[in-house]
């Protein structure tokens, strides 16, 4: 394993704990079961300052209704932040009910009211539906914002690996269709490039837990439903594809030095800087893919901190 001896030693459970994701078409059923059953058993309740209620809400023209999960403060009352929330999962598993522990420490920290967008998942939906059922759930948030208590002028779109990646396109897109201004970007390991899948030169040192390699060709194209690396993906699938980062907001973007994503998550740091965009970047050494599935390590708890202060600092919020 030629990045173990680099991985940060509190770490270790996500090594001995929890296999790299293995994809396969005919199996794929099987594990998102698999890890819906895993989430659920060791979600705990919500907190009782946080209330949790379920919407359905308009979806893309000819397409579902989107199911969205939204926390807000039980006191209710007043206008708040907004958060869109994305949940991740390689584009192919996950659901709303991934985020709730982050979305209830977002309630409590921040004031926030958080919307969790139940995507539908690729390979059955391939783009452009996933990022069209988060501006669905976008442009509901903006709509209803006076009912759910949000103030329009604070709305973050933030979001985990595949959801960082969705977070990143729903912004491009929010932007490019100029009807909802979104405040701030927080990207959380995103998954931004499809190239990454045909790199020519790859490091052995990143991807070699959780998400690897193969898991994340699978996940591109599943989304895709062409070859990663092919010419003309849309930005909104792939966000690094964007040509113009100009006008885009405040970017908090974090990953850990082990990951797959690493390199294309710099990238795309530094050319949002290029275009002008405030941009904060943490890499955090020794963390693989996901290593908050170890809470109580302190690289973990300084994520927690950085990331907390950043929404803070641009929500208006006292954390």
């Amino acid at each position: 394993m030629p990045s173990r001896h680099l991985l940060d030693p509190e770490l270790l459970p996500i090594v001995e704990q929890l296999p790299a994701f293995q994809f396969d078409p005919a199996t794929l059923v099987q594990t998102r079961a698999v890890m819906m059953a895993m989430g659920a058993a060791q979600r705990p309740p919500a907190p009782e300052d946080v209330v949790v209620s379920e919407h359905h809400v308009p979806g893309p023209p000819g397409a579902p209704d989107v199911r969205v999960l939204v926390s807000s403060p039980k006191a209710g009352g007043g206008s708040h932040p907004g958060i869109l929330h994305i949940h991740g999962g390689g584009y192919v598993m996950g659901s709303a009910e991934m985020t709730v522990d982050s979305d209830a420490a977002y309630v409590q920290k921040l004031g926030a009211v958080v919307v969790s967008v139940d995507y539908r998942l690729a390979p059955e939906t391939p783009h452009p539906g996933p990022v069209e059922d988060c501006y669905a759930a976008l442009a509901w948030l903006h709509a209803q914002a006076d009912t759910i208590g949000i103030d329009r002028k604070r709305i973050v779109v933030t979001g985990e690996s595949a959801g960082g990646g969705l977070a990143a396109a729903l912004v491009l897109l929010a932007r490019d269709r100029g009807q909802i201004p979104v405040a701030f970007q927080h990207l959380v390991f995103p998954m931004l490039d499809d190239r990454t899948v045909t790199h020519e030169d790859p490091s052995s040192l990143h991807g070699q837990f959780l998400w690897t390699r193969d898991a994340n060709r699978f996940g591109w194209t599943s989304l895709l439903g062409a070859e990663p690396g092919s010419p003309d993906i849309s930005p909104y699938a792939a966000p690094a594809r964007a040509t113009d980062l100009t006008g885009l907001p405040p970017t908090f973007i974090i990953c850990g030095a082990l990951d797959l994503f690493l390199e294309e998550d710099m990238e795309y740091a530094r050319r949002l800087i290029r275009a002008g965009v405030s941009t904060e970047l943490h890499i955090y050494p020794g963390a693989p893919h996901a290593f908050m599935f170890v809470p109580d390590a302190h690289v973990t708890r300084t994520f927690a901190r950085d990331s907390m202060t950043a929404l803070s600092r641009a929500l208006g919020a006292a954390a």
